[in-house]
């Protein structure tokens, strides 16, 4: 537990600033499908050292309507709401803006919808249709991929393993993204991934 509170030289380090200087190389997060809050729903990222970068804190019940993931001190980052019902269900998700520690409107970013297969679809506000696809959004796997227009995979969740080799719970995972990508944007796809299967 002694990394779940970051440590003094990274605490004064903005993560909301901290995901712009990582882009550009390969990282893995560490995602933990629980909520820092007692009786809270939500998940928890560290970055490589082991630090608290983000954090989705759903005070109301699983899978609620509205979320938001925030930087470790608390800003919204992105804003995530469920619309329509049934087959026509999707996620839309916009990206928060501060000015002077004043959270400005969200800007509209992308949205999300399931697909055949246990899989799911993403397409960017404003683009001209998929750009990205979840293969394996199933909530009986753990492990998925997310794979661009050309079907390269852009990043990839699996259950996280120890140095040792030993396989934590399903609840503990590792998130790998490729270098020339936001990875804001995927970090924001396991999140709504989380709650399109109610683990959130």
């Amino acid at each position: 537990m002694a990394k779940i509170q970051p440590l003094a030289a990274a605490a004064s380090l903005c993560s909301s600033d901290d995901h712009r200087r990582q882009q550009g190389r390969q990282l893995a997060y560490t995602v933990w499908m629980k909520s820092l809050v007692f009786n809270g729903n939500g998940c928890t990222v560290y970055d490589p050292d082991g630090a608290v970068a983000f954090r989705v804190d759903n005070y109301g019940c699983r899978g609620g309507r509205e979320v938001f993931f925030m930087d470790r001190q608390g800003n919204a980052l992105i804003r995530i709401r469920r619309k329509g019902f049934g087959m026509f269900r999707r996620w839309e998700v916009c990206r928060c803006a501060h000015n002077g520690g004043q959270e400005e409107e969200a800007t509209p970013w992308f949205s999300v919808r399931r697909a055949e297969k246990g899989g799911a679809t993403m397409a960017m506000h404003g683009g001209a249709g998929t750009c990205y696809t979840i293969d394996g959004c199933s909530a009986r796997k753990s492990e998925y991929r997310v794979r661009g227009v050309d079907g390269a995979v852009v990043a990839e969740v699996a259950r996280k393993q120890t140095a040792a080799g030993v396989v934590l719970g399903e609840d503990v995972l590792t998130l790998k993204v490729a270098p020339e990508v936001d990875h804001l944007l995927f970090l924001g796809l396991v999140v709504v991934r989380g709650l399109i299967n109610r683990s959130l």
